[in-house]
């Protein structure tokens, strides 16, 4: 979990204005269509399985609607729980698009990275560790 708040981290961290102005306007059309993937297949199905229930509609109703004395419709009041289960599971479908998204991104960029660090010193040769220690011989005989 510390990974992922790191990911998103670095993610918040990189953006500027114009990727995050595109990124809103990307979302808000992937938005529309999670929306209708939630709504209009995925849902149905779900209350076709658990037996003709229309998610959209399921609602608790706090006070009936009822018409006033001028002849005005006074509407119900309801807590539309049915539509904010439809937005709950549209919320989690498009953070787990963009979660993976983000994290093939940030994939690419530690590759890109790990391209462009410098390669390590190679091992020294025989020869050189060799004159390596009869140099530190002989500063070690000064010093005595």
């Amino acid at each position: 979990m510390k990974k992922f708040f790191k990911e998103f981290k670095e993610f918040i961290a990189r953006g500027n204005v114009i990727d995050m102005a595109v990124g809103v306007v990307v979302g808000a059309a992937f938005k529309s269509i999670i929306d209708s993937l939630v709504n209009d297949i995925i849902m149905p199905f779900v209350g076709f399985l658990l037996g003709d229930t229309d998610f959209s509609e399921l609602a608790i109703t706090l006070k009936e609607g009822s018409i006033a004395a001028d002849g005005t419709a006074i509407p119900p009041v309801e807590i539309m729980y049915g539509k904010f289960i439809n937005s709950i599971i549209s919320f989690v479908i498009i953070a787990f698009c963009l979660f993976c998204v983000v994290k093939v991104i940030n994939r690419m960029r530690r590759k890109q990275e790990e391209a462009q660090a410098p390669a390590p010193d190679p091992e020294p040769s025989n020869e050189e560790k060799l004159l390596t220690e009869i140099r530190d011989l002989l500063k070690y005989d000064k010093q005595k």
